[in-house]
């Protein structure tokens, strides 16, 4: 924990006024260190009073209103035993999951989080770039799992129910943000919210990239990116994406939602690493899947065809029932994604 940290720790403690001085001799530093490190917090949005003879208060911060986004507000709203534990935070960086990559090179333990605001180097799946402008969240968590390598891709949708709970959670938070609430999962990993027209719009996408040492996984990466305080978006999938604030009406306090994100991910985690297996999740991922009961249209390279969804199984594979016209109408097809993607029949959802 750096200077800066530390100080703003001390003031979230404090129940009053708390003078450079005693800052001073509690960290072992000067006065004129204080009093920088106070400067950086103000420019960072920090809250902060300054009263001749008393000294320095942080003052109250809505976290309805207030997004600040850094690493030491992410660890402040953050209640979790593994994942997130060491967090990196950086303004802006090429890829986190190029960044976790390389710190577990560096012998980083499971749960490493990497989080940043800004990605000029982002991924998405087959090779695709993610556009990763400014105001939203972008991050990845690094796993160790002794767990069979076939099992490992429903991660992913560890991962997305996780990203879901946490963006449902923001309706506790008032009415304001009742919206959240309607928040659902396009299978396997993309969060929807429905807009104004009805239709349903990604804000949130999710990567995974397994590393193998023979038939051993050496490592799993998960990165997520989701649209929290972005208003503009590129022609192209304007019809398609959207973000939190364009559909809530009101900015994301981001450094909460991160923070929400790995205390959900890391209980749903556990239960699945217990079990080996997705059935404790199953439940509710499946009422939580917008796909559920709805004609789809799988883009199989083999051959689209079109059915309905019924849900997924033990192994997280979506369930289609064939429609007429289809070869083997009636019947029952599990779908893995690897490949193949599904689409609504009369758009994304």
């Amino acid at each position: 924990m750096n200077t800066k940290e530390s100080i703003l720790r001390r003031l979230r403690a404090a129940e009053d006024y708390l003078s450079g001085q005693q800052i001073s001799r509690e960290l072992g530093i000067s006065r004129a260190a204080v009093w920088k490190s106070i400067g950086k917090l103000k420019e960072e949005g920090y809250p902060i009073e300054a009263v001749t003879n008393k000294g320095y208060r942080l003052l109250s911060m809505d976290t309805e209103d207030t997004d600040l986004f850094n690493g030491a507000e992410i660890t402040a709203h953050m209640h979790t035993s593994w994942a997130g534990h060491p967090l990196y935070f950086a303004a802006q960086t090429g890829s986190t999951n190029e960044d976790i990559l390389r710190l577990s090179g560096e012998g980083s333990p499971q749960g490493t989080v990497a989080v940043t605001a800004v990605q000029t180097a982002g991924k998405g799946r087959r090779g695709r770039t993610w556009i990763s402008p400014d105001g939203n969240i972008y991050m990845s968590i690094l796993l160790k799992p002794h767990l069979p390598a076939p099992k490992a891709p429903m991660l992913t949708l560890v991962m997305a129910l996780s990203v879901l709970e946490a963006v449902r959670g923001l309706s506790s938070l008032g009415d304001s943000y009742a919206a959240a609430s309607s928040a659902a999962i396009k299978w396997p990993n993309d969060i929807v919210m429905p807009g104004p027209d009805g239709q349903y719009r990604k804000i949130c996408g999710i990567l995974t990239e397994m590393r193998m040492e023979e038939t051993e996984i050496r490592d799993i990466v998960i990165g997520i990116g989701i649209n929290v305080n972005q208003t503009e978006f590129p022609e192209e999938i304007r019809e398609t994406a959207s973000s939190l604030r364009c559909l809530l009406g009101r900015t994301v306090n981001r450094s909460l939602l991160t923070a929400r994100v790995w205390e959900r991910f890391e209980d749903n985690c556990n239960r699945f690493l217990e079990a080996e297996s997705f059935t404790p999740l199953k439940e509710r991922y499946e009422d939580a899947l917008v796909n559920r009961g709805r004609e789809v249209r799988v883009l199989d390279p083999r051959g689209p065809y079109t059915g309905t969804a019924l849900g997924i199984n033990e192994d997280g594979a979506l369930l289609v029932r064939l429609h007429g016209g289809e070869a083997e109408e009636g019947t029952v097809r599990a779908i893995d994604s690897g490949e193949v993607s599904v689409r609504g029949t009369g758009g994304y959802v």
